[in-house]
């Protein structure tokens, strides 16, 4: 078993609480409000922005050319590939993208992108790339899953163009990537004694991934 499903495993159930969130049930089916993926979409900007922070990190706390090339390319990819998405998507609302940066941050959005930045800075690459890979990893798995669910393509739901992109083959390489580099990361530097560590940041970044979700889906409950 790779390091990344151990790291599952162990936490099968934030887990599951995260990739089948209703949240992402309602983006297959197209029942999702509007609501409800505007401010998670708008949120997500913010986090992106973290994150992106959380990327440059990454390369300073890489110990070498390749490990910097890798974080280079996922700052990379959020910069120039997934907020364009984002801006795209909220311009069909009117929202500019310095509309969407001085948007106030939810609480959910900071302590995520917080707690991701923490555990870069208190540890090693291989931690700050655990507490990274709900994120850019899971996203992959739950649109994979999405994607085969009958009517997501349709032309009836508005969500079609999020799960394509993160269904779609160049962001699929991209959490190819990022497994192949963590498993990799914890080849060299995990140890036994090390994986307890490791295992509770991994939870809490899934949790907060699933609090995320639930962010948007609880505007979205209010709005019904």
């Amino acid at each position: 078993m790779s390091f990344f499903e151990r790291l599952k495993t162990a936490a099968s159930g934030e887990w599951r609480a995260y990739t089948e969130h209703p949240f992402t049930n309602g983006l297959a089916d197209g029942s999702l409000p509007e609501a409800a993926f505007r401010h998670y979409l708008v949120q997500d900007y913010l986090f992106l922005i973290e994150f992106a922070r959380a990327y440059a990190l990454a390369v300073y706390k890489s110990p070498g050319l390749a490990d910097m090339r890798e974080a280079a390319a996922g700052l990379s990819a959020i910069l120039d590939v997934e907020m364009s998405l984002h801006v795209k998507l909220c311009a069909d609302w009117g929202l500019s993208p310095a509309d969407l940066e001085q948007t106030p941050p939810a609480a959910e959005m900071l302590a995520y992108t917080r707690y991701v930045l923490d555990a870069g800075m208190r540890g090693d690459l291989l931690a700050l790339k655990v507490a990274l890979a709900p994120c850019v990893i899971g996203y992959a798995e739950i649109a994979t899953r999405l994607a085969a669910r009958p009517g997501a393509d349709a032309a009836t739901n508005a969500y079609r163009v999020w799960i394509a992109e993160y269904a779609g083959a160049p962001y699929q390489e991209i959490a190819a990537k990022a497994r192949a580099h963590l498993d990799h990361l914890a080849d060299r530097y995990a140890t036994p004694a090390r994986e307890a560590e490791l295992i509770a940041i991994f939870k809490e970044a899934t949790r907060l991934e699933a609090d995320f979700w639930e962010m948007g889906w609880r505007v979205g409950r209010r709005t019904q």
